[in-house]
């Protein structure tokens, strides 16, 4: 089985994630083809693609543009194949984040109007250190909120490893309709 992984990585962590997935295809017996929807010169046939998997981060409510255009560009094409989106964000890693997580994908795919046969929130990362103050600000005050965990603590990674193998075994597993 041949599946492809789309993804946009704006901080690294998507690209981590997307990294992981493909390794446990792999040693699932899957052939894995990565694709960067910020790289728009690379070139990509979904002539023998069976399935595909979608990972993208949120910032400021929304998925990168490239990644959402890519989506709408390809809709045909993925809604004629098993899809997987693995929405990466930090309110994903928290009980009180969860439904406006769920928001910022619903959004995408108004917007995208194209909705995955399954969805997974994945828990990102903080790369403390790496913001400007503005950039900080936001991630203390409306991201985290009150949420248990301090910036100062430095880089935190929030996504659950085994959880997500879990999900993308459980999407190879999945039987094709029809």
């Amino acid at each position: 089985m041949k599946i492809l992984i789309a993804y946009a990585s704006l901080e690294g962590q998507t690209r981590k994630i997307v990294t992981a997935a493909a390794r446990a295809l792999q040693d699932a017996g899957a052939e894995v083809q990565m694709f960067d929807t910020a790289d728009k010169a690379a070139p990509l046939a979904f002539d023998t693609v069976d399935r595909v998997i979608l990972a993208a981060p949120v910032h400021e409510r929304r998925h990168p543009l490239t990644f959402e255009v890519f989506i709408g560009a390809h809709r045909a094409d993925l809604q004629a194949r098993k899809t997987l989106m693995l929405s990466v964000s930090l309110n994903a890693a928290f009980a009180e984040g969860q439904e406006e997580a769920r928001d910022y994908l619903t959004e995408m795919e108004m917007r995208t109007k194209f909705a995955a046969d399954r969805n997974v929130l994945v828990a990102g990362a903080v790369q403390a250190g790496s913001y400007e103050y503005f950039e900080t600000q936001i991630l203390r005050h409306v991201v985290l909120r009150d949420l248990d965990y301090d910036i100062s603590d430095g880089p935190k990674e929030f996504t659950d490893w085994d959880a997500l193998k879990s999900e993308v075994a459980a999407f190879l597993e999945e039987p094709v309709a029809g």
